[in-house]
């Protein structure tokens, strides 16, 4: 009996440790950065369409994390992207989940809405993984 529980013990805790492995990618999500160019006539637009429709759409499809905007105020360190003044940062599970958002309808629709308030359809995308 002793055996057998110190063999389950020693079996579950090393499944806990490679699940937390640091080599382990699968476990690790992907973070998304989107550098905003939005109109400075329409910020108050952007801001309130992505709580009211872009995150509360975002929260329903599998894989998704975390989603956020933040408002450039200045760089401390080099310069900032020009024409920029919001980055969205959108975290989920892998990329492969996260296509799958991409490509749905209520994504490009709730999307565009957000794009449409940019000053420009040329912005940088950055893909990261977690590590």
């Amino acid at each position: 009996m002793t055996t057998r529980r110190s063999c389950l013990a020693t079996l579950l805790s090393s499944g806990a440790a490679l699940a937390a492995s640091p080599n382990n990618k699968a476990s690790k999500p992907i973070v998304l950065f989107v550098d905003m160019p939005v109109d400075p006539a329409r910020e108050t637009e952007m801001v309130r369409t992505f709580h009211t429709v872009f995150k509360p759409t975002a929260v329903k499809h599998p894989g998704y994390i975390d989603v956020k905007i933040v408002k450039i105020e200045k760089a401390l360190m080099g310069a900032a992207p020009p024409s920029v003044n919001y980055r969205f940062i959108l975290i989920y599970e892998n990329e492969e989940l996260r296509q799958k958002w991409v490509a749905s309808e209520p994504h490009i629709k709730a999307w565009g809405q957000i794009e449409s308030t940019f000053t420009t359809k040329s912005y940088t995308v950055l893909l990261c993984q977690d590590v």
